[in-house]
């Protein structure tokens, strides 16, 4: 296989040349050239057409999400953000996320390998991704509340690469007395908490970032923090959100295999999991669990899918009980969960 070829595009020379050094040490990756700002960097796509494009959020003249805009217009091509763990860049970052962008992670700090293992494994992800069939504009939220049964069932939902389109996809189209659903999306930590907000405000249901002894309720949805520790769940009847420190699992944490193996455990058939676009396999042993537990199993279709790593590993193990493109999923959540009663319409 040809190697990844790749174009930084950051206002610093000295982050430059540190994310070159780095990133040309993988035999699979090539930086094919630099860029500054975003009218130099529109200069560089032309003339070299690169695999996948690292954008920096705030740059001058134009900042990130601007300059990514007029790319997923003009020209979609896979795009990796690198951003600083601020609120500012973490708002801009999910924006971005929601315009296209495939991956986003934290800008490395220094010129140690600490930081840029994420930035390497999203740039394969990167070059993996189905960015045209993937901007699409999104569903309009649900009008009318569908008639829930508190307590009957909960849905666990695991995503990465291309995730946050993805879910605000399935979020926009639930009431907002959906069941509780448990999210564990790929994300550094700050970000997760941004993208939590910015849900919330898009979407009927309460959606939140989850704290250690949430109580699982109808119409809430619990993102798990990104970074710091596994969202679990414990308890049956009356489950409670519980995070825990401990090391990543596949790679990750928190992990999609985490979340499922709990939900596995303390809800069994009284359970929905759904796993989404990302590149890997966390989430397909925990999933085939849950099926084997009796729950109902999801998996988004490769068609509508950024990357189909995810899905496609939980259908190899049987995890995977239908495969859904992306925008039926939310009602088939809610059929499942008998949630979704004659009378509402999506």
């Amino acid at each position: 296989m040809s190697a990844i070829r790749v174009l930084i595009v950051d206002d610093s020379r000295t982050m430059q040349m540190i994310m070159a050094q780095k990133l040309s040490a993988e035999p699979d990756i090539e930086v094919i050239g630099f860029a500054g700002t975003a009218l130099e960097a529109r200069e560089k796509i032309k003339l070299l057409n690169p695999d996948v494009i690292t954008l920096d959020v705030e740059m001058p003249e134009m900042n990130g999400i601007e300059f990514l805009r007029r790319i997923m217009k003009l020209r979609p091509m896979p795009v990796v953000m690198v951003s600083t763990l601020t609120e500012k860049s973490s708002d801009i970052t999910i924006a971005a996320l929601e315009i296209g962008a495939v991956d986003c992670v934290a800008k490395p700090k220094g010129d140690g390998t600490e930081g840029f293992v994420g930035l390497v494994e999203a740039i394969r992800g990167a070059a993996r991704a189905d960015v045209k069939s993937a901007v699409s504009p999104h569903p309009q939220q649900v009008k009318s509340p569908a008639t829930y049964v508190p307590g009957k069932q909960l849905v666990a939902v695991g995503s990465s690469t291309g995730g946050v389109e993805a879910l605000q996809t399935i979020l926009m189209n639930l009431p907002p007395n959906c069941p509780p659903i448990l999210i564990a999306q790929h994300m550094p930590g700050k970000f997760t908490k941004t993208l939590a907000m910015r849900l919330d405000k898009l979407c009927a249901p309460r959606i939140s970032e989850a704290q250690d002894g949430d109580p699982v309720r109808p119409g809430t949805v619990y993102i798990a923090p990104g970074s710091d520790a596994h969202l679990e769940i414990n308890g049956g009847d009356t489950p409670v959100c519980r995070l825990r420190q401990a090391d990543p699992v596949n790679g990750h944490r928190p992990s999609v295999d985490v979340l499922f193996e709990s939900v596995a455990r303390h809800c069994g058939s009284r359970s929905v999991g759904v796993i989404l676009t990302g590149m890997g396999r966390d989430g397909a042993e925990g999933l085939l669990k849950m099926r084997q537990a009796g729950a109902i199993t999801f998996g988004q279709d490769e068609g509508t899918s950024v990357v189909y790593g995810m899905p496609r590993a939980a259908k190899a193990l049987g995890a995977v009980q239908r495969e859904l493109p992306i925008h039926l999923i939310a009602s088939e959540i809610l059929n499942s969960t008998n949630s979704y009663k004659t009378g509402g319409v999506l």
